[in-house]
């Protein structure tokens, strides 16, 4: 018999994920920016087409507390298509970007899950950098009727 503890499967299934994703905290991206500045400058000056990811979002929502959004990114995540990086810009919350994440080799699907909070009714806008340098988004409009982030 073996003496070490058996970990069970969440916890082997936390490691591997961490092993092909890393989140990193959000930057201070100044409120002076319009939504589509934002993207012009994450983009570098590259094209950004419509397309291969989806931000799923309610488009009405109750309460801007915690917001639940998933953003899937279209990939077979191989060394000829392969996701490097995922962010999320907001048009009008205190913090603009509210989402960045990267993808390693080791990633089997450029998916993920989480909550985010709304100040006001607003345009959110998913993007997507492929290892080719392709570069996607998809834009989504939500209502938001009990506000959050408000800072008073």
């Amino acid at each position: 018999m073996s003496a070490l503890p058996s970990l069970g499967r969440r916890p082997l299934l936390l490691a591997a994920g961490l092993l092909c994703l890393q989140t990193r905290p959000a930057s201070a991206v100044s409120a002076t920016l319009s939504l589509q500045q934002m993207v012009d400058r994450w983009a570098e000056g590259q094209p950004v087409r419509e397309g291969k990811i989806s931000l799923e979002i309610a488009e009405l929502v109750e309460n801007g507390n915690a917001v639940p959004i998933t953003v899937r990114v279209d990939s077979a995540m191989n060394a000829t298509d392969r996701v490097q990086e995922i962010i999320v810009f907001n048009e009008r919350n205190p913090q603009r970007d509210v989402l960045r994440a990267s993808f390693g080799p080791a990633c089997g699907r450029a998916e993920l899950s989480t909550r985010i909070r709304l100040a006001t009714s607003q345009q959110l806008v998913a993007l997507a950098r492929f290892a080719d340098g392709s570069q996607w988004s998809h834009r989504v409009d939500v209502i938001v009727t009990l506000a959050a982030c408000i800072e008073s």
